[in-house]
């Protein structure tokens, strides 16, 4: 096993003593430069206790200067160090306090070693809990928690006891198998890399050979499946590249690329410097095909159809990481390997207690949450459950605007759903129901704050339409929530799902060849622009009917705003709830002009 590589996650609550800990294990391996470590015998950080002339270890892992003055880790930070075997140990230091759990989350889902420390002091704490937990979905192998600071405690075996007892309960709960509890003292090295004489209680062991002892898990059954990352060519020669992350692949196998569900043989397996008969887990590899299908980067190479069964609806768990919550039926972009979809969060079943690990019912997901949900994307992706192959079954959701990953997610398994339900084709196409009508069906979307004409503008419009022979109707937000949206409030998360609904709607008049007029608030904007995203170009027509909120509330047509007043209504828009103006709308009309004005815009850009 002399030059494999390990990778170890460090987590755990804020002054569980982590870089401490890290920075005597890279002493005592030697592997860290000796001025550095003259360096952490001199420079002390403020409030230090360490005396001067010994090494402040925690020195040697706090790489930002934030870090330095806060005294904590704020982002991971990694080292790479040699283990006494001859194995090369990268480690991630992860952040201890609860709003970076995200950083922690990314580097489990790379982890084999999760190192969990408990102060041996304060106890168990809801962070260390998270920590588990989110080791146990990210498939972390191994996990080793570590009960630290026990030199503070006079090393007494009781409270080692009784902490482990309490972190048993947890690791029976989240059915973690390869688990290791080590007492230690990162401060004066008591198993850390050497037995301690201190505790001679503890017959395991040490840290060191807890880690050193762990081997890769090997799923002799599994058949080989590889991400093309880029296409190999030379003169006279063309292989697809890339890493086997299952299974192997041999010389003379039968593959099947997705999505194009081609079928060639591998003719030759060509690494950095030799030909090979065989490609094993893990190994970065060219494949010749025979024939040369048309495979490009991002296709998917397996020895099994079986292991390339596309699904558009998945259930997941996900470990929530904006500051905004998740809000099912808004639409976020779903990206696996280099697959991008529009997805959207259809159902939240449950959030988990990490405390409990009960199931909790719950409409949204804050941050660092973590929940069983059910996902729809636009297009079927391949993906395997999470518990089979962590590289085909993790992936991100991204905000659609701001394009920052706001949820790290892994994959149960497929619906049913997804495999059971198909589209079917008629033959009356939208193009032929359009020409039968003289007009061609579009969307009029206007949206605005309540009050700003928004009805009145669209009853106008439908009247100059059907004047003219149009074949028009229109769809306001109030009359569906009398009945299709009945069910539905005025939170976020209700005005996604009635926006999405108002476009599914839209979406299938205007197949039908009708002019479809909405009057909806439709507040926000990444909803509006997944209702244009599920239409053609062009037949998605977003209005501004941009009128000042005083005027809308010197109107008060239905009494809202009096209400607001009143405190009757907390999230009424544009004034409990923000109103997100449209970027780039295709028109933008003043509200406060005349609606024959208005209409006549409207019709200008319909003809």
């Amino acid at each position: 096993m002399s030059g494999a590589i390990v990778r170890l996650l460090t987590c755990g609550s804020v002054d569980d003593g982590k870089s401490t800990l890290i920075g005597r294990l890279l002493v005592e391996t030697d592997s860290i430069p000796h001025d550095t470590v003259g360096a952490a015998r001199k420079v002390r950080r403020t409030g230090s206790t360490i005396p001067a002339g010994e090494i402040d270890f925690s020195l040697l892992t706090d790489g930002l200067e934030a870090e330095r003055e806060q005294g904590i880790t704020i982002d991971v930070a990694y080292r790479s160090m040699n283990l006494l075997d001859g194995k090369r140990l990268i480690i991630s230091d992860a952040p201890g306090h609860e709003q970076y759990t995200r950083n922690m989350a990314v580097a489990a889902s790379r982890a084999d070693i999760a190192l969990v420390l408990v102060d041996g002091i304060k106890g168990v704490r809801t962070q260390t809990l998270r920590h588990l937990t989110i080791c146990s979905l990210m498939g972390v192998s191994r996990v080793i928690v570590a009960i630290n600071k026990l030199d503070a405690v006079g090393f007494d075996k009781k409270i080692f006891d009784d902490i482990s007892a309490e972190i048993k309960k947890t690791i029976d709960r989240l059915e973690l198998t390869d688990v290791h509890i080590i007492p230690l003292s990162a401060l004066s090295g008591d198993n850390v890399v050497y037995p301690s004489e201190n505790m001679n209680w503890y017959p395991g062991k040490t840290l060191i050979e807890t880690i050193q002892s762990w081997s890769e898990p090997v799923d002799h059954e599994a058949r080989g499946l590889m991400r093309i990352q880029m296409i190999a060519r030379a003169e006279n020669f063309r292989g697809v590249s890339g890493t086997v992350r299952r299974g192997s692949f041999s010389k003379g196998d039968d593959v099947t690329i997705f999505p194009s569900m081609q079928k060639a043989k591998i003719s030759s397996i060509v690494t950095f410097n030799e030909e090979s008969e065989h490609a094993p887990t893990d190994s970065a590899v060219t494949l010749v095909l025979t024939p040369e299908v048309d495979a490009t980067r991002g296709d998917i190479i397996a020895q099994s159809t079986e292991d390339l069964i596309p699904s558009d609806r998945l259930a997941a768990h996900i470990v929530w990481l904006n500051e905004e919550p998740l809000i099912h039926s808004r639409s976020y972009l779903l990206v696996s390997g280099a697959t991008t979809t529009p997805a959207i969060v259809t159902k939240i079943r449950h959030k988990i207690d990490v405390n409990t690990g009960e199931h909790i019912s719950s409409d949204v997901l804050q941050m660092n949450e973590i929940g069983d949900v059910e996902v729809a994307t636009d297009i079927p992706v391949v993906m395997r459950p999470y518990t089979d192959s962590r590289e085909f079954g993790n992936f991100i959701l991204v905000d659609r605007l701001t394009l920052k990953t706001v949820g790290a997610g892994m994959v149960r398994h497929s619906l049913r759903r997804a495999s059971n339900v198909t589209h079917q084709d008629y033959e009356i196409t939208k193009a032929q129901r359009g020409v039968q009508k003289s007009q061609k069906a579009r969307v009029i979307w206007l949206t605005g704050l309540s009050g700003s004409g928004k009805s009145t503008i669209a009853n106008a419009l439908e009247q100059r339409l059907f004047a003219s022979g149009a074949h028009a109707y229109v769809l306001d937000g109030d009359n569906l929530r009398l009945g299709l949206n009945m069910d539905l409030g005025f939170t976020p998360e209700d005005r996604a799902e009635n926006v999405r609904r108002v476009s599914e709607v839209a979406k299938l008049m205007v197949d039908a060849g009708l002019i479809v007029i909405t009057a909806l608030v439709s507040p926000f904007e990444v909803d509006r622009q997944r209702a244009k995203s599920i239409f053609d170009d062009g037949e998605f027509l977003e209005v501004f009917v941009d009128t000042p909120v005083e005027t809308c509330r010197s109107r008060d047509p239905k009494g809202l705003y009096k209400k607001s007043a009143a405190g009757q209504i907390p999230n009424f828009t544009g004034v409990g709830q923000n109103y997100e103006r449209p970027l780039a709308p295709d028109l933008h009309l003043d509200g406060t002009a005349s609606v024959a004005d208005n209409v006549e815009k409207i019709i200008k850009i319909l003809l």
